[in-house]
């Protein structure tokens, strides 16, 4: 029998669960849906706002297109030209619109780096939305994520829409880490530092992933929350303690996360050997502060 790679078990067996978990639900015009149609949080066409070409969807009829959302528990979605929904919403009030693509911080990062002829490591990629609009301008795209159903909606969506980059099932807490792996030119970090338990070595982590320059989106501490400290790197960090649910997609894969300083955070970058590091926005959100940083190597 044939040995399979590392992390294709779990990627079988997840395609697996998914495609049997469809089959306990009534057909729908001769195909098998995993979900009842009034688990569909918000409609399946009509959309009017974003829509994008998706190469290998625009031509997929109503029901193909409506079996490809239920054979997956998607947690954002897209819209095709024809207004039609690919992927799903993650409850009322969460991702309830077509995503857009790119990303607007994507454009920030490709106008800092010219990303055409650079290796972009995308640290958590999640199901794809922003993996598709890296693959746009780079010429080599890495993705990560610690939930293996991430990584196979990453496949799924980046496939349907004909990019074709590298994902891989990688915590980036764990250890040993592959360097290998992990190492590109330009990291982009979107919504992942406020997820780990330990920030700060995965900050000094960051010298060994880029070659270049790295974005980071985060929440932070505000002053008057980081009334806890842990130590790290051999010295002493403020943070406010932010309680995690590993069964929510949306969480990390610890019960608790550690909210940093932003002070802390610039000064870990530039120990991390990214000597000029730009705070490019501060934005007060319902979860709380957070900031949008630009580090380069000199």
């Amino acid at each position: 029998m044939e040995k399979r790679a590392a992390g294709e078990d779990e990627l079988v067996e997840c395609i697996r669960d998914g495609i049997a978990g469809s089959r306990h639900a009534e057909p729908r015009t001769g195909l098998t849906t995993a979900m009842p149609p009034e688990s569909e949080i918000v409609p399946f066409k009509g959309f009017t706002d974003n829509l994008i070409p998706i190469r290998f969807v625009d031509s997929l009829s109503d029901d193909d297109l409506r079996h490809l959302n239920d054979l997956l528990p998607w947690k954002c979605f897209v819209a095709d030209m024809q207004g039609r929904r690919f992927g799903n919403a993650a409850w009322l009030g969460k991702r309830c619109e077509p995503q857009v693509i790119p990303d607007r911080r994507i454009i920030l990062l490709n106008e800092r780096f010219d990303l055409s002829d650079k290796h972009v490591l995308e640290v958590g990629c999640f199901e794809g939305i922003h993996t598709i609009g890296l693959a746009k301008y780079a010429q080599k795209v890495t993705g990560v994520d610690s939930r293996i159903e991430n990584v196979v909606k990453t496949m799924v969506r980046c496939g349907f829409f004909s990019v074709h980059p590298t994902v891989v099932k990688c915590d980036v807490e764990a250890r040993p880490l592959d360097y290998g792996l992990l190492a590109a030119d330009v990291v982009h970090h979107v919504g992942v530092l406020y997820h780990l338990r330990d920030p700060v070595s995965h900050l000094l982590d960051l010298r060994n992933f880029a070659s270049l320059g790295v974005m980071v989106d985060t929440h932070c501490a505000e002053e008057h929350e980081a009334t806890e400290i842990y130590e790290s790197a051999g010295r002493q960090f403020r943070y406010k303690r932010y309680p995690e649910d590993r069964a929510d997609h949306f969480s990390g894969m610890y019960d608790h996360a550690k909210w940093l300083l932003l002070e802390d955070i610039v000064a870990l970058l530039k120990e991390a050997g990214f000597d000029h590091v730009e705070i490019a926005e501060r934005r007060a959100e319902p979860n709380g502060a957070r900031a949008l940083l630009f580090a380069h190597k000199v």
